[in-house]
């Protein structure tokens, strides 16, 4: 599809691995074995960081018998936290070549390789067989997916019966205005698709799921913006390593863009939980 191309060719940076490495030197951390804490700073490339991981996640069940599948994992950073956790074995999928390179990469050098594995794929065409997962997660993917609809039919498909969809996406609120790009997770608006809520939610029930719970995250992204804002004019710059890395030069502008629509209501993050029935 024109569109995943669009996509990968978006989030593909030059040299992702040195320049990671570069900044965990910078940082005083060992670029060859770093600890899965080091990596933090760029691991969750979403609203909120892992703070917005672990708020989603202490709303769901994981144990190291979980299955559990994170779509448009990235670099892996989150997969690696539910693993880290939970004691569960992660499998991630990714559309990005080097993003999945990279992430595998990444396992191995923070000894996460027999823990975590990274495959390139669509979340249109999961690569994996389906009833063979307890819990499907996403963390802001969904705005580069304008088929919701198949988006979760093939979440329904993978997920074992009694199994868990949690995700956490930025989408369209209530007030009109046009977005003002770019944004974190697009250039322009042809590969935009930031839906109201409503849509995800009649998306999972023509796939068969059953809604469980949604979430308004705009004030704890206002509140996170804020502080982060604070620390880079204190610090006189970004972290070495950060999710500026992953943006290339623009990435101030990105995050300001969307910061400013969350600010004029045009759009937040929310975090919706599903379920599969039995």
């Amino acid at each position: 599809m024109t569109i995943e191309k669009d996509v990968a060719a978006h989030y593909t940076t030059d040299d992702l691995l040195e320049r990671i490495r570069d900044g965990l030197r910078a940082a005083g951390a060992n670029p060859d074995t770093p600890a899965p804490e080091d990596l933090k700073g760029i691991d969750e490339f979403h609203t909120g960081g892992v703070k917005a991981t672990d708020e989603l996640l202490e709303q769901l069940t994981i144990t190291p018998h979980t299955r559990v599948l994170d779509i448009g994992c990235g670099i892996g950073g989150t997969s690696r936290h539910i693993a880290l956790k939970s004691g569960a074995f992660v499998t991630g999928v990714d559309l990005t070549p080097s993003y999945v390179e990279t992430g595998s990469r990444l396992n191995d050098l923070v000894g996460m390789g027999d823990r975590v594995k990274l495959l390139r794929g669509s979340v249109l065409d999961l690569p994996l067989v389906e009833d063979t997962i307890d819990l499907v997660t996403m963390f802001h993917v969904g705005m580069n997916v304008p088929d919701k609809a198949k988006l979760f039919s093939e979440v329904y498909r993978v997920l074992a019966p009694g199994g868990t969809f949690a995700l956490f996406d930025v989408m369209r609120m209530d007030a009109d205005g046009g977005l003002t790009f770019p944004f974190p997770w697009a250039e322009e608006p042809a590969f935009s698709f930031v839906e109201p809520a409503a849509a995800y939610m009649e998306a999972g029930e023509a796939a068969g799921l059953a809604f469980r719970s949604i979430r308004n995250r705009k004030d704890f992204a206002l509140d996170f913006f804020k502080t982060v804002f604070a620390r880079i004019e204190e610090a006189g710059g970004p972290p070495p390593v950060g999710i500026h890395l992953l943006m290339r030069d623009t990435a101030g502008e990105k995050i300001q863009n969307y910061v400013t629509c969350v600010q004029a209501g045009l759009i937040a993050p929310f975090e919706l939980i599903f379920r599969k029935p039995v």
